[in-house]
């Protein structure tokens, strides 16, 4: 893959795997475009990326919204053109055992972790489909497989993004389109600053974010013609 010919989107930039991935891309020679709710902290990475000599920019974006997700993909396409990656980051998680949880709380979940993946993909699909080739990454996890108590939300959310990322790669395959679902561990993140995260790990030993980006571009880098449906990255020694 010739990285300095490559656009890559990515949502949820401005922390924890988002941020990584934006950073490893640009280390390695790529455009980017993020997004993520808090505005002005997106525009001021995007800022200090391009200050590295990237060509970089943020936008403020929920990507639960439809309207502000098609402003978002308008601006990028208009601004730097098509991708031809799309990593669909963005995601939260809200904890609670489900006869205390809130309605709030479970559309939260669902909301973002999986309705923004769709509308996302949605709007900058049809000019990758119109390129004939790029890669989708959808953040997914081992939680996807295995729930938890406390996790019903999340859990399920993520279970939907390996549903999504399954069917998705059997629509745009066959156009040049690679999907890769991805399945981290535990990774020491803001995510365990949450109090209502259930457990708590080890963080000196769990994946950092920038292992998961490695990991990430790694499947990237892959000739075209082979695909890492799903990529499981562990902690080696938990």
């Amino acid at each position: 893959m010739e990285w300095s010919q490559q656009l890559a989107v990515v949502t949820g930039a401005t922390g924890g795997i988002g941020r990584a991935l934006a950073e490893t891309l640009v280390d390695r020679g790529a455009a980017v475009a993020l997004c993520a709710r808090n505005g002005p902290k997106i525009e001021r990475f995007a800022q200090q990326l391009i200050q590295r000599g990237a060509t970089a920019f943020g936008m403020a974006c929920d990507v639960r919204d439809e309207s502000q997700v098609a402003g978002f993909a308008l601006r990028v396409v208009n601004g730097l053109g098509p991708p031809t990656i799309l990593i669909n980051n963005a995601g939260v998680g809200r904890f609670a055992h489900v006869a205390q949880m809130s309605v709030e709380q479970w559309d939260e979940s669902l909301e973002t972790n999986l309705r923004g993946m769709f509308l996302v993909t949605r709007a900058f699909l049809p000019e990758m489909l119109a390129a004939g080739r790029g890669a989708i990454v959808n953040m997914a996890s081992l939680a996807g497989r295995n729930g938890f108590a406390g996790g019903a939300a999340y859990c399920a959310s993520k279970h939907g993004v390996l549903g999504f990322s399954k069917s998705l790669m059997m629509e745009v395959r066959q156009r040049g389109i690679r999907v890769i679902a991805v399945c981290p561990g535990s990774v020491n993140t803001p995510f365990f600053d949450n109090p209502e995260t259930p457990f708590s790990p080890n963080r000196e030993k769990i994946l950092r974010a920038e292992d998961v980006a490695q990991a990430i571009l790694g499947a990237l880098e892959l000739p075209e013609g082979a695909t890492v449906s799903e990529l499981d990255i562990r902690p080696t020694n938990p």
